[in-house]
C-alpha cells in the first residue's frame, strides 16, 4: 500500500490547485478534480463531480456495498493555498527518504491520498455499506465543497483525513472574524478644533482587547488549550498631514466548544469605547465524544495512536453539524502555509491501513 499512497500522494502535489479565493488567478480545482474522478472510475469506484460554483468541483467517490450496511465518509480538501515565498518549485514532488516535499502534501493531499486507496481496497472487499471519499474544494476559504457534497451525500460516520500527526482527534477550534469601524471627523492637522482623530479613539478598544484575551486565557479545554482573541489588522488616516476620519480594526476570536458567534459578538459589544461591528465570518468549533463509535474504532485500529485536539478548524465542524459522527485522523509532517512543506509517507501508509480496517468494521 505504501507504493499506491506514494504514487498518488505525489500525483496530486503535482497538480497546481492554489485555492483562487486565496490567490486571485489561483489554479483551483478544477484540474485535480477531473484527476481524482478519472483515478477513482479506473479504480472502479463510482465518481461524481459536483459543481455548483462554476470552476469550483469537488468530487465524490463511491465503494458502493452490496446493501444493507452502514455508509463512511472520508473527507479531505483538494485545495491549497498560495506557493508564493517557496524556494523549490512547488508542484514538482520531491521524495527525500520518508518525506515528499511539495506545496499540499502535508495539507492535504496525501490525506486525500490515503481516503481514496484505502476506498479501492475497500470495494474490493464485498463489504455491504458504501464507503465515500468526499474530495472537496474551497476548505482553505469558504468551505464550498464539503457544504455541497453534504447537500448530496448522506453518511453515518466520517472521518476527516486532515494531518493529525496520527492523533485521533475529537475537537478543534472555530473561529470569529469581526470588523470593528471607529469613526472621526476629517481635517487639516493645523486645524485640531475641527478634528476628531479616529485611530487615537480606537487606543481604548485595542486595550480592551488586550484585557479580553487575557480573560479568556483563564478558562481552558482539556485538548484545546485556551480561546483568544487579537487584532490581526488595522486600517486608518489618508496622510500625515490629515486627521483620520476613521480607523477599522479587524479581529480573529478562536473559540472553544461550548462558544457561540452571538457569544463573541457580546464580548466584542462590550469593548470601551463608541465603534460598530460587522461580523465577516464565523465558523463554529467540533468535539465529539470519545466514546462515540468512529471514535472507538479508529483507536482500535490504531492502538498507539493517542486522542488529542486540533488548534485549527477543519471541515469536520460543517459534519458533525449535519448529525454525522465524526472524528479526524491523517498524516504527520511539516510545514502547513509555509515555505517548506513535507509529508510522512509512512505515516500516510498508516492512515490508509487504518482507514480501511475501520471501514470493515463499520460497514461490514
Amino acid at each position: 500500500m505504501l507504493d499506491a499512497v506514494t504514487r498518488l500522494t505525489a500525483d496530486l502535489v503535482a497538480i497546481d490547485s492554489v485555492n483562487p479565493s486565496l490567490v486571485p488567478g489561483g489554479a483551483g480545482e478544477a484540474r485535480i478534480a477531473a484527476f481524482v474522478a478519472d483515478w477513482a472510475r479506473d479504480a472502479g469506484l463510482e465518481a461524481d463531480v459536483l459543481e455548483e460554483t462554476p470552476g469550483r468541483p469537488s468530487v465524490v467517490a463511491r465503494a458502493r456495498g452490496t446493501g444493507g450496511g452502514r455508509t463512511l465518509l472520508l473527507c479531505g480538501h483538494i485545495d491549497t493555498v498560495t506557493a508564493e515565498g517557496m524556494t523549490d518549485a512547488p508542484h514538482e514532488p520531491r521524495i527525500d527518504g520518508d518525506r515528499l516535499h511539495g506545496r499540499g502534501a502535508y495539507d492535504m493531499k496525501a490525506g486525500v491520498a490515503a481516503a481514496l486507496v484505502a476506498c479501492r481496497e475497500a470495494g474490493r472487499l464485498g463489504l455491504a455499506g458504501d464507503v465515500v471519499v468526499g474530495a472537496v474544494a474551497d476548505e482553505e476559504h469558504a468551505s464550498l465543497g464539503v457544504q455541497e457534497v453534504l447537500r448530496s451525500v448522506g453518511a453515518d460516520a466520517a472521518i476527516v483525513t486532515e494531518p493529525t500527526e496520527l492523533e485521533v482527534v475529537v475537537a478543534h477550534k472555530g473561529f470569529v472574524w469581526i470588523e470593528i469601524e471607529v469613526t472621526g471627523r476629517a481635517a487639516h492637522g493645523s486645524r485640531p478644533h475641527l478634528g476628531e482623530d479616529a485611530i487615537v479613539k480606537a487606543g481604548a478598544i485595542l486595550t480592551g482587547i488586550g484585557e479580553l484575551d487575557a480573560r479568556l486565557g483563564e478558562r481552558t479545554h482539556p485538548l484545546l488549550g485556551r480561546g483568544s482573541i487579537h487584532a490581526s489588522t488595522i486600517t486608518g488616516g489618508e496622510e500625515l498631514s490629515s486627521y483620520p476620519a476613521r480607523c477599522a480594526i479587524g479581529l480573529e476570536r478562536r473559540t472553544l466548544p461550548g462558544e457561540t458567534a452571538a457569544g463573541v459578538e457580546a464580548e466584542v459589544a462590550a469593548l470601551p469605547g463608541d465603534a460598530t461591528q460587522r461580523t465577516l465570518l464565523a465558523r463554529e468549533p467540533f468535539e465529539v465524544s470519545e466514546d462515540e463509535e468512529i471514535v472507538r474504532l479508529l483507536r482500535e485500529a490504531a492502538p498507539d495512536a493517542p486522542v488529542g485536539g486540533a488548534s485549527y478548524w477543519a471541515d469536520a465542524a460543517f459534519i458533525a453539524s449535519a448529525g454525522i459522527p465524526t472524528a479526524m485522523f491523517g498524516p504527520g509532517g511539516e510545514g502547513a502555509h509555509a515555505a517548506e512543506e513535507w509529508v510522512s509517507l509512512a505515516d500516510t501508509e498508516v492512515v490508509a491501513r487504518t482507514l480501511l480496517a475501520v471501514a470493515q468494521r463499520f460497514c461490514a
